[in-house]
């Protein structure tokens, strides 16, 4: 294989935390480290391991780290709060065991802001106490903007990891970011990217896990958690993820394309708490894999703090990234682009014929987090963004949500427009077109940019129709002449359009769905007058 780009190489992150204690499983969580060790080893790959406060303080964690590792190893901070961090600290444990999951005891978000830097200065005193410095990567499900600031002001980390996105597996929700590779977060949340300089945290967060660009996204279920189909080793099955070596190469092959936007990423490992037996035979194939496709040049594999300290050095804001899945591994005909930069990101999607933009999710660093200054007081949380569009959350399973190309009719009705395929092209730097090839001719293209996304075809009966149903989840939202009008928790947004263009609400387009149920959608129609229409996404 010629890679195109290799000034920006695809780059993989094998990234293994470890837990002192698990309080739900009797496993050996020493056996599990020492296994993942031996792997890495035996390939000479560098590796990141992120330790937990309860195994910082057990010495038989971190003699055997010292023992196994070599200077291609990262030792690094996994920031849960957990029993003896908590009491080290002088605060009070809230929690049912010495580790809680639970968000209101196992994370920062859980503690005032100057705790949360108490509970910091206690983790990076004794991580210094036992490697003689202080860790330049800490990762977490989630860290709070406060402490990812704290941590890198204080501490000067370099690097830092949280969950891919999902909707309440775990109690944890994260939902509408940067969707793969690395971003700068604002200074008042820790998940929204930043726009500017001046209003980011200075430390590059990398998405974990590897979500399927095809089938993670549709899998919530309306709030009742999510299907996990993800990288992770410990998931195996039909539905995909990565203990089934088939789907890891389909991912890989989506994943570490020849040609990026800026790069190509993944992180590899599992936390030892899910024992060696669950988690060793997918891991294993994984990383064998992995070292066949760098010996091959195909990718590099590097600690999370060089990732971090390559990624700083060169990118001084957030980049455009983009992930395409054109081919499915299930061969059902479904193909996903995900395009996203520090602006906003979007979701292109085939399901055969029928083709919608499943996602569209607005970036503003002035929106802030629920716990910049407050304390979580439930199991549960969140960390969202800005939604235009959500294929997902706004679903009543009865309209098919989304924002999809159609065709007028010269009576002026109005049915989907078929699509074949999609076709991507991504030689212009921070930019992604992909065109939509109509069945029986003709094609629209839709151009990602850094501010807006521009539609553009020579039909002269084409539009666009947004679509949604009636959810509790869905903003406050108002056609106008100038664009649609958006309010979500208190924060108000704008999505412009530029061009001539006729708009209007409305309802199912005539189509046999449409005739099966007559109860009318939230629906907005919108018909250019010429062959172009730029919606503008951009603070």
């Amino acid at each position: 294989m010629t890679y195109l780009n290799k000034e920006w190489p695809n780059r993989v992150n094998i990234v293994n935390f470890i837990r002192g204690v698990e309080p739900r499983l009797d496993i050996d969580l020493l056996e599990t480290l020492r296994e993942e060790l031996a792997l890495v080893r035996k390939h000479g790959l560098p590796a990141t391991w992120l330790i937990q406060y309860d195994a910082l303080i057990d010495d038989n964690f971190v003699a055997l780290l010292k023992q196994e590792t070599d200077e291609k190893q990262e030792i690094g901070a996994w920031f849960e709060v957990v029993q003896p961090l908590v009491e080290k600290a002088g605060l009070v444990w809230r929690g049912r065991y010495a580790w809680d999951w639970h968000a209101h005891v196992g994370f920062s978000i859980g503690y005032t802001p100057e705790e949360r830097e108490r509970l910091a200065d206690v983790f990076m005193e004794e991580f210094r106490a036992k490697f003689g410095r202080y860790p330049k990567s800490v990762g977490s499900w989630f860290i709070d903007a406060h402490l990812l600031g704290y941590l890198a002001d204080r501490y000067a980390i370099v690097a830092s990891c949280n969950c891919k996105d999902q909707w309440g597996t775990d109690g944890y929700t994260l939902w509408g970011g940067y969707y793969n590779q690395a971003y700068y977060p604002s200074r008042l949340n820790g998940f929204m990217p930043a726009q500017t300089a001046a209003n980011q945290i200075p430390v590059p967060v990398f998405r974990m896990l590897g979500s399927d660009p095809i089938y993670q996204y549709d899998a919530a279920d309306h709030g009742h958690g999510q299907t996990v189909v993800t990288l992770e080793p410990v998931y195996t099955g039909n539905e995909g993820g990565g203990g089934l070596p088939s789907w890891v190469r389909w991912f890989f092959d989506v994943s570490f394309r020849p040609a990026q936007l800026s790069f190509g990423y993944a992180q590899i490992g599992q936390e030892n708490s899910f024992g060696w037996e669950r988690i060793g035979a997918g891991l294993t194939d994984q990383i064998d894999l992995l070292a066949q496709k760098r010996e091959e040049g195909e990718l590099v594999v590097e600690t999370l703090a060089a990732s971090g300290a390559w990624f700083k050095s060169r990118y001084p804001l957030t980049p455009a990234s983009a992930i395409c899945a054109l081919e499915d591994w299930k061969n059902e005909g479904r193909q996903s682009v995900w395009y996203y930069n520090r602006n906003y990101r979007v979701n292109l999607f085939r399901e055969k014929e029928h083709f919608r933009i499943r996602d569209i999710h607005l970036f503003d660093e002035t929106y802030e987090e629920r716990y910049l200054r407050d304390v979580c007081a439930t199991e549960d949380c969140r960390y969202d963004t800005l939604p235009v569009m959500d294929g997902a959350r706004w679903n009543d399973f009865r309209t098919r949500t989304g924002i999809e190309p159609i065709l007028f009719d010269s009576s002026g009705h109005a049915r989907p427009a078929p699509v074949v395929s999609l076709k991507v092209d991504d030689t212009v730097t921070g930019e992604l077109e992909v065109e939509l090839l109509l069945e029986g001719g003709g094609s629209i293209a839709i151009r990602c940019a850094e501010t807006a996304i521009t539609f553009r075809s020579a039909l002269d009966n084409w539009g666009l129709r947004m679509a949604w149903g009636d959810t509790a989840e869905q903003p406050d939202l108002q056609a106008a002449a100038d664009g649609i009008h958006y309010r979500f928790f208190g924060h108000s947004y704008d999505v412009r359009m530029e061009g001539a263009y006729s708009l209007a609400y409305d309802r199912k387009l005539d189509s046999p769905e449409a005739q099966e149920n007559d109860e009318p959608a939230n629906a907005i129609a919108i018909r250019p007058l010429d062959r172009e229409l730029k919606w503008i996404l951009a603070r």
